[in-house]
């Protein structure tokens, strides 16, 4: 079973070498939760991912810059302090070996998960897709710079390796590891789940999710041309990074108050889109085009698209859905963007359930958010957030609080002083 080393960089390899390697001492002692060494290796790489002509090729690379600053990594090992009760103190140590298997159309997405993991003393294994994109590469090559003045626990217990599709070897890694955390499709995480783990392991998975996006048309046309055009940045970072394919990016677009007020909203809203769009040189590639027009069209053929239309040289199209709460699922392309008005968010609760994880808004008061999310009782929507934060990785994510589901916890149970007397 061989595997391509990616960080640290190296000739090809036998599987059973790697995972004999990590298993052995490691430099400086193991790592525990917030480890100095980590943290100084995670903020040396999350400065090289700030450099300007970098984040002008690949602006998504900023935010997960920001993430890793130190700041921000104290904070989350700040919210894993566990006092105890009584006479019972808690004590929060890394998981194991954790493998993680994520997506090849997001390339930033197994950074955040991965640096979590590490952050948290763990020592992991990611397996980087053979069809990873133009901003992993980056990203790798950033790793290997930030690890030449790293500690060397940093290089003994973090691997990032490629391999083709092998059942073998992701059932060497399944068995082997305390932890399997799956981003993918539904098809992805049945199959990987196939790999049988080991009795004292489990399972994170992020299987398919889809996402929407809310805006109040009273609240868009009460807001200022300046607050209007932000808005309109918001959405294009939501939807066209990832070419609109990330979970969290919005399948569909619901407008909320009267019909009239929504109509004028929305021709605001999609007028100042297309001009962004522009001014951007926003074009799809051929392929692309084509993939839109078809599933455009087969929309409209099945009756769940009552009307269509092509903006922005076709880096634009809008849906008028027949049926408001029959909303697809289903990737239609990069810009596309079913759309619908409902009198009150609260109905779009029917339609909402498990599958579905993020709401962006705009222009919607917050007590009605949150008289949303009571309503829908945590049977769907996992986060609600403003434009433009529909892709900012949290470490709350798809409900799960993931520094905690990185670590292990263990009571030690005290003498009460009294008793000592």
């Amino acid at each position: 079973m061989i595997i391509s080393p990616r960080f640290p960089a190296g000739p090809d390899r036998s599987l059973t070498g790697l995972l004999d390697e990590m298993s052995g001492d490691v430099p400086g002692g193991p790592l525990a939760v917030g480890d100095p060494r980590m943290v100084d290796f995670l903020t040396a790489f999350g400065r090289t991912l700030l450099d300007p002509a970098l984040i002008r090729r690949h602006p998504e690379l900023a935010p997960l810059g920001f993430f890793l600053r130190r700041a921000e990594l104290d904070a989350q090992l700040a919210r894993l302090a566990e006092p105890g009760t009584g006479s019972t103190r808690v004590l929060r140590f890394p998981r194991g070996l954790v493998f993680h298997i994520p997506p090849a159309n997001v390339d930033t997405i197994f950074v955040y998960a991965w640096a979590l993991a590490a952050l948290t003393g763990n020592r992991n294994v990611v397996r980087i897709s053979p069809r990873s994109g133009p901003a992993a590469e980056l990203i790798l090559e950033r790793l290997a710079t930030a690890l030449q003045d790293a500690h060397p626990a940093v290089a003994a217990t973090q691997r990032m390796i490629t391999y083709d599709r092998d059942d073998r070897i992701t059932e060497a890694l399944s068995a082997a590891c305390d932890l399997r955390v799956v981003w993918g499709g539904d098809h992805s995480v049945a199959s990987v789940r196939r790999a049988p783990l080991g009795p004292a392991a489990r399972d994170l998975t992020f299987p398919d999710r889809a996402s929407f996006a809310v805006v109040g048309a009273d609240g868009w046309l009460a807001a200022d041309p300046a607050a209007r055009d932000q808005a309109v940045v918001g959405l294009y970072n939501d939807s066209y990074w990832f070419d609109q394919a990330a979970c969290a990016s919005p399948r569909a677009l619901y407008w909320v108050g009267d019909p009239t007020t929504a109509a004028e909203a929305r021709t605001d809203l999609f007028e100042r889109l297309a001009a962004l769009l522009a001014a951007r040189g926003e074009l799809p590639d051929p392929a692309m085009a084509v993939h839109k027009r078809v599933a455009a069209y087969g929309e409209a053929a099945a009756g769940r698209a009552a009307a269509l239309g092509f903006a922005a040289d076709e880096a634009l199209a809008v849906l008028d859905l027949a049926d408001p709460l029959a909303a697809p699922r289903t990737w239609l392309g990069a810009g596309t963007f079913p759309t619908a008005t409902v009198a009150r968010l609260a109905d779009l609760v029917p339609m909402l359930g498990r599958r579905d994880q993020t709401l962006s808004h705009f222009g919607i008061p917050e007590d009605e958010l949150a008289d949303f999310a009571a309503a829908l009782a945590g049977r769907g929507i996992d986060r609600i957030v403003p434009f433009g934060a529909a892709l900012s990785f949290a470490p709350l994510w798809d409900g799960y609080d993931l520094p905690r589901e990185f670590t292990r916890l263990t009571t030690l149970g005290t003498v009460p002083a009294q008793a000592r007397r």
